[in-house]
């Protein structure tokens, strides 16, 4: 892995591809082993999640049902703390079932915090998080999140999924920004 420019700015390696997709792995067996006995309803957050949500549906075993949202809350490096939904789901969706929302990256929780309010109006049965990525020491809410890839310092990173300004999203290892 070698330094990275994303606009207009640069990245160092962070995490090599082998060691996210073998916590991927990890998680997708936790998945199964949890939710054996029921059909859950997969919500993966886009745009970010894309990647993670590939490789975890290529080991997740058991029957499910995917749909995608999408809530914008950053511009640049920098959450806006306000929770712009631009695509969602049906409250029929929703209503009764199991929910396992898929996340690339969960840092002061806000956006997380929102969708779960969302999906707790609209009748979730129960509502289950898997992230690829955990900042415990940027993390600010009360909710819990069931299954994580790695914890990570508070960094701002790129690649996996992960963007600068939309960039980056294809790398295949995670970079961390040079400050």
């Amino acid at each position: 892995m070698n330094a990275v420019k994303v606009l207009d700015k640069e990245f160092t390696p962070y995490i090599p591809q082998e060691e996210i997709e073998r916590e991927i792995r990890r998680v997708a067996r936790e998945i199964d082993r949890d939710m054996a006995e029921k059909d859950p309803l997969f919500l993966v957050m886009l745009n970010g999640a894309f990647m993670f949500a590939c490789e975890l549906f290529k080991t997740i075993e058991n029957p499910h049902e995917i749909l995608f949202v999408k809530y914008k809350t950053y511009a640049g490096t920098q959450s806006t703390y306000n929770a712009n939904v631009i695509i969602g789901v049906e409250a029929e969706d929703i209503k009764g079932r199991d929910i396992v929302v898929i996340e690339d990256i969960i840092d002061s929780g806000f956006t997380m915090s929102q969708l779960c309010k969302d999906l707790e109006n609209a009748g979730a049965a129960s509502i289950h998080i898997a992230t690829m990525l955990f900042k415990p020491n940027a993390f600010k809410y009360n909710y819990k999140i069931d299954y994580v890839g790695m914890n990570i310092d508070n960094e701002f990173i790129v690649g996996y999924g992960l963007d600068y300004n939309e960039y980056g999203r294809n790398l295949k290892e995670i970079y961390k920004i040079v400050e």
